[in-house]
Order: structure tokens, then C-alpha cells, then sequence
């Protein structure tokens, strides 16, 4: 049976996914980072920003080797070997390979 946030009607099959959701509502944020002192809701989002003072870029793509610090930016890079193009004109059908060139169209 799935969990229940309790300000909202979000569902969560494990209890750890509900209290990392409940931090939203209150602001709680656990994960501080002791560079800068930025603090984070979810230990994965302290892990991600501790790249931007390693530098570190663990995620690399296969065709041409430019690297990222985030899986999710090597996604969209990957689009300009694939030729995606996942956002549509809802006025035209014209497709964007970016949400913010659908934005800007």
C-alpha cells in the first residue's frame, strides 16, 4: 500500500521517498555542504553540488568524449548525436531537441 504525504496527495511506495518528499513542505534541509555551506533536502543533491568544486565529470559521452557532472546533461548532449527532438510546437509541430529552444520558438 503506498504512503501518503500528509499537505499533499503525493504517494510513495517507500518511507524514505515520503521524507525526502515531506522536506519540500518544510524546508528541512539535512546535507550541508562544508565548502560552501549550501545545504540540501537529499543527500544525492549534496553528493551532485560537491562536483562543482571537484570539477569532477563522471559522466562521459561515448561519441566524443565531452563530460559532464550530472547523468541528466549528458542525456540532453547525447540529443545532438541523436538528432531527438522530444519538445513540440503545440502550433506548428515544429520539434526543439531543447525545452527552452520550444520556449523561446
Amino acid at each position: 500500500m503506498p504512503l501518503k504525504s500528509c499537505q499533499c496527495d503525493k504517494a510513495y511506495s517507500c518511507n524514505s521517498s515520503l521524507i525526502i518528499h515531506k522536506r519540500k513542505h518544510t524546508g528541512e534541509k539535512p546535507y550541508q555542504c562544508m565548502q560552501c555551506d549550501k545545504a540540501f533536502s537529499c543527500n544525492s543533491h549534496l553528493i551532485n553540488h560537491l562536483r562543482t568544486h571537484t570539477g569532477e565529470k563522471p559522466y562521459q559521452c561515448s561519441q566524443c568524449n565531452k563530460a559532464y557532472s550530472k547523468n541528466s546533461h549528458l542525456m540532453i548532449h547525447k540529443r545532438k548525436h541523436t538528432g531527438e527532438k522530444p519538445y513540440q510546437c503545440i502550433q506548428c509541430d515544429k520539434a526543439f531537441s531543447y525545452n527552452s529552444s520550444l520556449i523561446n520558438h
